[in-house]
């Protein structure tokens, strides 16, 4: 039988490797933010607002299983909500 294609949720990794940090950084940490700012609006380019919603769930999704740790996962979610 052939291997089953993971989609959505489901292809994230579940293995239960994380970053050692477990403090969220919120000061300035990339190297070009513009860059990065960049590669997302073009990541939107033509999506209409369901694909793009999609799509940033996906992306959320991801960082978050590198991220891997349930602290930090916490605090970003918490700052992310309460920042304006």
């Amino acid at each position: 039988m052939a291997p089953r294609e993971w989609s959505g949720v489901e292809a994230l990794n579940t293995s239960n490797t994380s970053n050692t940090s477990n403090t969220l950084i919120t000061a300035p940490n990339m190297a070009n933010p513009d860059d990065f700012y960049e590669a997302l609006i073009d990541m939107h380019r033509d999506l209409d607002e369901a694909q793009s919603q999609a799509v940033n769930a996906r992306l959320i999704l991801l960082l978050a299983n590198h991220i891997g740790d349930m602290q930090v996962l916490r605090e970003a979610m918490s700052h992310a909500r309460t920042e304006p």
